[in-house]
């Protein structure tokens, strides 16, 4: 009740079923009743305007039988005008409930400059048919139907505005239809063993303890732990990482991951609402409503602007009939006033800055869905790249390949390429298609057999051939120190060593791994020159991202992430201003969702780019910085918009007021409003011009340099046998450990409690508080002490 009573609307959303939220009944975008409310409302607005200046103004043809009737024509633009404004109802519900509640917005400006245009026209209609009941002809009203009468402005006020709140509208609800995307991947049905029988049977009867069966293909019913055999699971969807994970018996598996090889049995231990995908789900609903939209300037001082422009209407009518001017005339002037106060510039300052900004980018491959993206992309603080297919390619590729001594490089590939052309699994196709590159065409091989976890095996040319793990080929074959350091080197790179034997004896390694995209690192540089802090997060190991992150020159790196934790990182990070997330799995759904701006990678999953408010097209990371540029110029443009609508103000309001022996009628007012929405328009243009790819003038934003904001040295507070400090860094539990461990290796340090959201490290003392000594020893660590 009380939401309605605030003039919006609300119902329960609940699932009819479990009682609980249903993604799936969230209210569809408002987008097509905008545009049926802007079609009507141009159509009858052209047909007004066409009487008011085509035939007032240029003598355009009308009727014969209102040709020179103006009381006729002057009921005729009273019903197209109360047409448009009846069909923009909205703004005057909305509008007048606020000024009732002495809080207006908006909509209070619209309603009061359409209303009261309007209610005018209307009263000096009623005075032009009592002239004519009184005898006065046609003729003799001309001078008050040319002068006195501005239905269109109440018309067209309505009518500009529902422009841009269509605009604004554009592609807005697409958090549904990622949570309607998430949905479509949760599986529906379940392979469950009962008394030794395999049953297909629904998701939803599945309970905590329940064993289910799982063969190659399958996606993964319900959260679970492995109780016999062994596949590879892919858990992009959870992860983003391309690379499937070995499961055996005792390990975890999680629902909407995709078993690929073995057929394995799992027990149930998370169902429904409970597992980790559903929770992603929810993640994407609650960061959805919970985000807070931006405050538009002009809603800020609208609740000064509107008693403001009322009370010195008010003052101006009262003065002019005090100093003994009629009484039409005097009101004349408080209605020139109100119109030409109208809001038309003011409202038109965003929305159409955010509709050139829009189409800048759309030709540039930058598609953005909201106006408040396009506003806040300029001015984001901190940036989160997520690493698999937004910094890397997204796919494992060959990076090193070392052959044995007095063995070809070429033979080794060709026997590994044989090995690996019978398997499904990502590692076993990049290798194939580096074999296909150098131009070698496999042989086949006899007796395959894959070995979930471990490798391949199979008869090459008469001789046993096998690739997998170290720890696999060395039960096969004799690993000399040589390749032991060779495959130690790889690992410390994050990549993942594939060692081939032929005949007993290992001929080779070939290293596969996520590799960097060619662009990633000049994207970084050029993020890092408009001075945002770049970071990137990962679920992917430790050894692996950091190897990633410097050679793309990230700030940060915090790995061994999932979907929660990433979604709690970006969380943390938006203490400190305004944070843009980068990503283009599943998994990332729900950090750009959280993140204040979402920006998909074009290529990524349909659940990345719906929950996304920018989407990459061209999947290049320099396109984020493109976008940032974009962001910043057409901010300044908005700002630029609004100083003009508010000076227009500022000029004209005197004018009509009739100060310096001036008359400002009404219709001229209108015409005054008008020009200023004109010159608004044209300003915003001019982003036409903006070369969103030039870096040659990329700068940090005023006051926000990157090496001023890190640079405290206050501590937080110090009291007795303690002391709290800001630590600048930490995103996630494994941070907190690492922080906690490096402080309670001091001496003066009994013990520390780290917390990541809040940024804080308490500290127990034991001696004395050297806060250079707790510096350094962070700083080893790779995060940084600022207060």
């Amino acid at each position: 009740n009380a939401v309605k009573k605030a003039g919006y609307g609300a119902s329960i959303r609940k699932d009819g079923r479990t009682g609980k939220n249903n993604p799936d009944t969230l209210p569809e975008s408002e987008t097509p009743a905008l545009l049926r409310r802007l079609i009507v409302s141009a159509v009858f607005l052209l047909v007004l305007m066409y009487i008011t200046m085509g035939h007032n103004m240029l003598s355009w043809p009308v009727p014969a039988f209102l040709e020179h009737n103006h009381a006729g024509l002057a009921l005729l633009q009273m019903i197209l005008a109360g047409t448009v404004m009846i069909t923009n109802q909205k703004f005057f519900i909305s509008g007048f409930r606020s000024l009732f509640r002495l809080s207006p917005n908006m909509d209070a400006l619209v309603a009061l400059g359409s209303g009261v245009s309007f209610a005018w026209s209307v009263f000096i209609f009623f005075c032009m048919t009592r002239d004519l009941a009184a005898g006065a002809d046609n003729m003799s009203l001309m001078e008050t139907y040319h002068n006195d009468l501005f239905f269109e402005t109440a018309a067209m006020i309505p009518a500009l505005i529902t422009v841009g709140k269509t605009l604004e509208s554009v592609s807005k609800g697409r958090t549904t239809s990622a949570l309607k995307s998430l949905i479509s991947l949760k599986p529906t049905k379940a392979r469950l063993m009962s008394d030794g029988k395999e049953t297909e049977v629904d998701v939803d009867v599945l309970v905590p303890g329940d064993i289910f069966v799982l063969r190659p293909g399958d996606r993964i019913p319900v959260d679970g732990t492995v109780t016999e055999g062994e596949s590879s699971v892919d858990e992009s969807a959870l992860t983003g990482e391309s690379v499937p994970v070995d499961k055996k018996a005792g390990d975890t598996v999680s629902a909407a991951t995709i078993n690929l090889s073995g057929f394995i049995s799992c027990r149930a231990t998370r169902v429904g609402e409970d597992t980790a995908f559903s929770k992603i789900i929810r993640m994407v609903t609650d960061a959805s409503a919970t985000k807070a939209p931006v405050a538009r300037i002009a809603d800020r001082v609208s609740g000064v602007f509107v008693p403001a422009v009322i009370s010195i209407s008010v003052v101006v009518t009262l003065i002019w009939m005090i100093t003994g001017a009629s009484v039409p005339f005097s009101l004349a002037r408080g209605i020139s006033v109100l119109v030409i106060s109208c809001p038309c510039a003011l409202g038109l300052a965003t929305p159409v800055a955010i509709m050139v900004g829009n189409g800048v980018g759309a030709r540039n491959g930058i598609l953005i869905k909201t106006g408040e993206a396009l506003e806040n992309v300029g001015k984001t603080e901190t940036i989160v790249l997520d690493k698999t297919g937004t910094v890397t390619m997204g796919k494992p590729s060959v990076t090193d390949i070392i052959a044995a001594e007095g063995v070809d490089e070429n033979r080794m590939i060709g026997v590994a390429a044989a090995l690996e052309k019978k398997s499904e699994h990502p590692i076993a196709r990049a290798i194939v298609a580096e074999g296909e590159r150098r131009g070698i065409d496999p042989a086949d091989v006899n007796d395959f057999r894959a070995l979930p976890g471990n490798g391949i095996e199979a008869f090459f040319e008469g001789a046993r051939a096998c690739a997998g793990k170290r720890g696999y080929i060395e039960t096969v074959s004799v690993l000399n120190d040589e390749m032991l350091k060779h495959g130690d080197r790889l690992e410390s790179q994050g990549k993942t060593p594939v060692y081939v034997s032929l005949d007993g004896k290992v001929i080779g390694i070939i290293a596969v791994s996520d590799i960097i995209k060619g662009s990633s690192p000049d994207a970084v540089r050029q993020l890092k020159a408009l001075g945002l802090k770049v970071v990137m997060l990962t679920g992917d190991n430790e050894r692996a991202a950091g190897f990633i992150g410097e050679k793309a020159g990230v700030d940060e790196v915090v790995s061994n992430v999932l979907p929660d934790q990433k979604e709690s990182v970006v969380r943390s990070l938006q203490s400190s201003g305004m944070v843009a997330m980068v990503g283009d799995g599943i998994n990332d759904a729900p950090a750009l969702t959280r993140a204040d701006i979402g920006i998909a990678i074009g290529a990524g999953t349909d659940v990345a780019v719906e929950s996304a408010s920018i989407v990459l097209v061209n999947s290049g990371l320099e396109d984020a910085a493109a976008c940032v540029r974009l962001g910043r110029h057409t901010l300044r443009v908005i700002h630029q918009n609004l100083f003009w609508a508010f000076f227009y103000n500022l000029i004209c309001i005197p004018l009509a007021a009739g100060l310096f022996g001036l008359k400002l009628d009404p219709m001229y007012a209108a015409a005054a409003m008008s020009l200023s929405s004109v010159t608004v328009c044209l300003n915003a243009l001019r982003l036409n011009r903006f070369d969103i790819r030039d870096p040659s003038r990329d700068r940090p934003r005023r006051g926000k340099n990157r090496s001023d904001r890190a640079d405290g040295r206050r501590l937080l507070s110090v009291e007795g046998d303690s002391v709290t400090v800001k630590v600048e860094g930490m995103m996630c539990p494994h941070c907190e450990a690492t922080v906690k461990e490096a402080l309670e290796q001091l001496d003066f340090v009994s013990s520390a409690n780290a917390d990541h959201i809040k940024g804080t490290v308490e500290i127990s003392l034991s001696g004395p508080f050297d806060l250079e000594s707790a510096r350094k020893s962070i700083k080893d660590k790779g995060y940084r002490l600022i207060g």
